[in-house]
């Protein structure tokens, strides 16, 4: 398998809530709900960097999709991490995070590693660290 994942897919209860929480509380670049004209079809996706994209789908859609039972969201099953370049933006977004909606589950702190980070989980529970790791600094914008 060639590293070519394009799309990370998140389970939601409530699309227009999670298209709130991510399109006007965090921030992230939309054109909205799609695909509504097919059963089970509607979903958003939200531009992230080098072409990566974030979807929201309802969960049950997600389930039937996947022949899967649904269940709910299990926060310390997987984190998705947000680096940042500079230390401060890492309690700035948390501060929009927490501004939008989330719950902050750990407040920044330093690492171990010599960083710093902290968790919060959007309105589903999916767990989010917001991170500057100054030995893996993302790509300048």
């Amino acid at each position: 398998m060639k590293p070519r994942i394009s799309v990370l897919t998140l389970g939601v209860a409530h699309l227009e809530r999670s298209l709130a929480f991510y399109r006007d509380g965090l921030k992230l670049p939309t054109q909205g709900i799609v695909g509504r004209e097919f059963a089970h079809g509607a979903v958003a996706f939200f531009d992230l960097s080098s072409g990566v994209k974030l979807a929201i789908w309802a969960q049950d859609d997600l389930a039937h999709d996947s022949g899967l039972t649904k269940a709910p969201a299990r926060s310390a099953s997987f984190s998705i991490g947000h680096n940042v370049s500079h230390r401060r933006e890492v309690d700035e977004v948390m501060e929009q995070a927490r501004l939008a909606g989330a719950d902050i589950v750990k407040p920044a702190e330093e690492t171990f590693y010599g960083g710093y980070a902290g968790y919060f989980t959007d309105p589903d529970g999916h767990l989010w660290e917001v991170v500057w790791n100054p030995a893996n600094l993302p790509p300048q914008d």
